[in-house]
């Protein structure tokens, strides 16, 4: 089940307002273009931003993701009609010709059980046409991120149109590595508590390697994620030809 901060439909509404500054999105892009892909696969691509993003550019773009409220506030978008949006994940796709698969945000990490993020991995590697390539981004345990998941360094109010003053904050739950769980509450102007409960999965880089040569990728690169310079990596794979 997606988290409520996607798939509760107030939340999904308010995703983009509180987190309006999307420049991660644009070394995507530029990888995209990099790789000369022309057909994106956008995994878990949410309330369709990055996927909008790369539409406006003339890709083409199948966008997924298994929050139906958040694929409605995808659809509404300015230009969604060029997005072909499926409800589901990497694993209930229909046959698929694409160049690149993407992973961005926290998506990678959701995956919880090897079993899940294997089958994910396969999933976008059917999508693929042979020496296509899977990008993604997921933060080094090492660096230990969760730390600042704290009320105190998080607390924000932010006047949001059609909602008035809206109040957030993260609270940290649980570290139990290689998983965090950490608590979004949103406080509403008519008085209204939303909370969501999130776990991410911190996976090693020599793990991550590992799970994608046994899915059929090479890995080329590994980058440093551009606007968290030190705390992320971001891996480009390419797709093993046959044989």
């Amino acid at each position: 089940m997606p988290d409520a901060v996607f798939a509760d439909p107030t939340l999904a509404r308010l995703y983009d307002p509180l987190d309006p500054d999307r420049g991660d999105l644009v070394p995507y892009l530029t990888l995209a273009h990099e790789l000369g892909a022309r057909r994106v696969l956008d995994v878990g691509c949410g309330t369709g931003t990055f996927a909008c993003l790369l539409a406006a550019e003339g890709f083409e773009v199948v966008g997924v993701d298994p929050a139906g409220a958040s694929l409605e506030v995808a659809r509404g978008k300015p230009g969604a009609e060029r997005v072909r949006w499926l409800h589901g994940d990497a694993t209930t796709l229909p046959p698929l010709q694409t160049d690149l698969a993407t992973m961005t945000g926290n998506v990678a990490q959701i995956f919880g059980t090897d079993d899940a993020w294997s089958a994910t991995l396969r999933g976008a590697h059917a999508a693929l046409v042979p020496g296509g390539h899977l990008v993604f981004e997921t933060r080094d345990p090492a660096q230990r991120f969760w730390e600042g998941w704290t009320r105190e360094r998080t607390h924000r109010r932010d006047d949001v149109p059609g909602f008035g003053v809206v109040e957030t904050w993260t609270d940290l739950v649980d570290v139990s590595l290689p998983f965090v769980t950490f608590r979004g509450t949103f406080v509403l102007a008519d008085g209204r508590v939303l909370r969501s409960d999130s776990t991410l999965r911190f996976r090693e880089h020599d793990e991550l390697v590992a799970s994608l040569e046994d899915a059929g990728y090479v890995v080329e690169q590994v980058r440093d994620a551009p606007d968290r310079p030190g705390l992320e990596w971001v891996f480009v794979a390419r797709a093993a030809e046959p044989g």
